[in-house]
């Protein structure tokens, strides 16, 4: 699982990072299911926590659960440097949301090369409601963008206006995976929607993390 390392929302002065339930819903499908988990971030450490996502309207049984659970805040706090990361050593990539990665990891070097590996490799890359922007530069082996083709989903142009992040987000995702040829598709805001295209999974938003965790469970088994 790879996290977002960027924590400034833009020029706004407020505070950004990874989605807690975008997060923890995944993790706890792969963890439940008896997977082995390793999680990294570009800088290592502990990755920055969208402060939204911890708000009173947010408080899932998936949240209240990774408040309590000190082991998962231990693991959390020391992340593995993302540059440290071998494709050969694992069976899957995940990526969480939030609005970090529109920032920080689509453009990230390692991450780009990570993610072709797995690609390469026929294993299975996963992202979720921001997420799907990590594979916005990534190509294949002959040399196409990833998404080229290829039905995704992420967070869609209205749920971005309806967070009132239009104006402070880098770029719009839905639009620019559908400048990359990817053929988009959407249900409506907060609506539950994954998108399996062979070994890509995209999930639409929060509400999708765990069915999106779930597409993946399906494959590994």
């Amino acid at each position: 699982m790879v996290l977002t390392s960027h924590s400034a929302l833009g020029n706004t002065g407020k505070k950004t990072g990874f989605w807690i339930e975008e997060f923890a819903a995944p993790y706890y499908v792969f963890l439940d299911a008896g997977a082995s988990i390793t999680i990294a971030s570009p800088k290592g450490g502990q990755p920055p926590i969208d402060p939204s996502s911890d708000t009173v309207e947010n408080q899932t049984s998936t949240v209240i659960r990774f408040k309590a659970d000190k082991s998962l805040q231990k693991i959390l706090s020391e992340t593995h440097l993302l540059s440290t990361i071998s494709s050969n050593d694992y069976d899957a990539i995940f990526y969480p949301g939030g609005h970090g990665p529109l920032w920080d990891l689509y453009n990230d070097g390692d991450s780009i090369k990570l993610i072709g590996d797995f690609w390469s490799s026929k294993k299975p890359v996963v992202a979720v409601c921001h997420a799907p922007a990590v594979l916005l530069n990534v190509k294949d082996n002959e040399g196409n963008l990833l998404v080229k083709g290829k039905n995704v989903t992420g967070f869609s142009n209205s749920e971005e206006a309806a967070v009132e992040l239009t104006e402070v987000v880098p770029f719009s995702l839905e639009n620019e995976l559908k400048n990359k040829g990817g053929i988009y598709s959407n249900k409506n805001d907060w609506a539950s929607y994954v998108v399996r295209d062979g070994m890509l999974i995209t999930g639409q938003n929060p509400a999708s993390s765990e069915a999106t965790a779930k597409e993946l469970i399906k494959i590994l088994k």
